[in-house]
C-alpha cells in the first residue's frame, strides 16, 4: 500500500502540467505544436465587452516576449487559442469584429489585403457556440491557417498577413488593451 501512494505522489510530481493557466474558467495548455515546432503560452486573458466576457485568448510564441512589434514583424511560427465564454458571440458579431481589426490594423488600408481579408472572414464561417475552440496558426512560407474546434478551416498566405491578423489584438490599436498586455506577458 505505501508503495502505491509513493508511486502516485511520485507520477504526480513528475509529470509535467497539462494546463498552464485558467482564465475566465477555461484552461489553456502549456504549449502547442505548430508544424515542428513546441510553442509556449506567452500569456493569456478575457475579451470582454459591454461588461461581459466574450472569450478566452492565448497567445503562444517560440520564446516569450512582451514587444508586440517584434512578434508581429518576426517570420517565426506563432498560435493564437480563442475559447468561446459567451453564447451571445456569434459569427456576424465575429465578422465585424474582425473587420474592425482589420481597418484599425492596416491603418485604413484595408484594399490592399481585401483578398486575404475575405478568405480570413469565409473561414470564420457557421455557428459559433459557448466553448468552442477558435485558434490561428501561422507556420512560416505557409501563412495563417484558422481552425474552429481542430477541424482546419483554411490557410491565408504570407508574412504580411500574419502582421496585419495579430495586429488586430497586439498592434498600436487593439481590440481591447487589457487584453493585450495579459497576451504579452504584462
Amino acid at each position: 500500500m505505501k508503495k502505491s501512494v509513493l508511486l502516485v505522489l511520485a507520477v504526480l510530481l513528475i509529470a509535467p502540467s497539462v494546463f498552464a493557466i485558467e482564465v475566465g474558467g477555461k484552461n489553456l495548455p502549456d504549449t502547442i505544436t505548430v508544424g515542428n515546432e513546441t510553442l509556449q503560452l506567452n500569456g493569456a486573458g478575457i475579451r470582454e465587452k459591454f461588461f461581459m466576457d466574450i472569450y478566452v485568448g492565448g497567445l503562444y510564441l517560440k520564446n516569450k516576449s512582451s514587444d508586440a512589434n517584434q512578434i508581429m514583424n518576426a517570420d517565426e511560427p506563432y498560435a493564437m487559442r480563442l475559447v468561446v465564454i459567451s453564447g451571445l458571440m456569434t459569427q456576424e458579431k465575429m465578422v465585424a469584429a474582425l473587420n474592425e481589426g482589420f481597418e484599425k490594423s492596416t491603418g485604413g488600408n484595408i484594399d490592399a489585403y481585401r483578398d486575404k481579408i475575405d478568405k480570413c472572414i469565409a473561414g470564420h464561417a457557421g455557428e459559433i457556440l459557448a466553448d468552442n475552440v477558435i485558434e490561428y496558426q501561422y507556420v512560416p512560407g505557409e501563412g495563417v491557417s484558422i481552425f474552429r474546434n481542430g477541424e482546419k478551416r483554411t490557410t491565408i498566405a504570407g508574412l504580411d498577413f500574419k502582421k496585419i491578423f495579430l495586429g488586430i489584438w497586439i498592434g498600436e490599436e487593439p481590440a481591447q488593451e487589457s487584453l493585450k498586455e495579459k497576451m504579452l506577458g504584462k
